[in-house]
């Protein structure tokens, strides 16, 4: 994802992300963030699970 991108260009970013959210924010910008991606993992891997299960089950009825 970042293969591309230099040390000049992320601390660029870095410093821009610092101005519009403050040092203040990071942490629970970083916490919420975390939150959201291991809510979506879960959700994904139970949906697996689920169209996993309604498949065994259709191909026991037939």
């Amino acid at each position: 994802m970042f293969g591309s991108w230099g040390i000049g260009e992320l601390l660029i970013v870095l410093a821009i992300v610092l101005l519009l959210f403050g040092a203040g924010k990071l942490p629970q910008l970083g916490r919420s963030l975390g939150g959201f991606i291991s809510e979506f993992k879960e959700s994904t891997k139970s949906k697996s699970k689920d169209e996993q299960a309604e498949k065994s089950q259709e191909t026991e009825t037939e």
